[in-house]
């Protein structure tokens, strides 16, 4: 019994280590081909998010005041692929994840953190850096249905 009992608390453990390692911000793909996939299966754009989740302030305030809100998440499932490009610092991403972000980074980063783009299911450029959108949820709102509506 105590066999077990140590196993069930090491896959435990381990389950919740490897969720550290792959996970994103809720809502958000972490996989690029699968973001891809989603999005021409969808006929949506693609978010694309180059972020550092656990140190940039920049990052850290728009996810706070724009992302995380429930009328952004809300609009955002109904139109278009979410996909976070993390670099962060204080955790540790799997290998895989870690040299997928720095391709995503050498094609897209612009400037700095964060870095947010439109892009089509090809993963081509619809719009300019959004990082520094203003007007808050309301703002990106705003832009993105206008920057959906250009695309139809």
């Amino acid at each position: 019994m105590h066999v077990v009992k140590n196993f069930i608390k090491s896959l435990a453990l381990t389950l919740a280590l490897a969720s550290t390692i792959f996970a994103g911000t809720p809502g958000w793909e972490t996989q690029w081909e699968d973001a891809k996939a989603k999005a021409k299966a969808e006929n949506k754009l693609i978010l694309i998010n180059l972020t550092g989740t656990d140190w940039c302030g920049w990052c850290i305030k728009l996810e706070k005041e724009v992302f995380s809100t429930k009328e952004f998440k809300e609009f955002a499932a109904a139109n278009v692929i979410l996909m976070e490009v993390d670099f962060p610092r204080k955790t540790e991403l799997s290998a895989e994840l870690k040299a997928q972000n720095e391709e995503l980074k050498k094609k897209y980063l612009q400037g700095g953190y964060p870095t947010i783009f439109l892009l089509d299911a090809e993963g081509n450029k619809v719009s300019k850096d959004l990082g520094e959108l203003e007007g808050g949820t309301e703002g990106y709102i705003k832009k993105i249905t206008e920057l959906i509506a250009a695309q139809k």
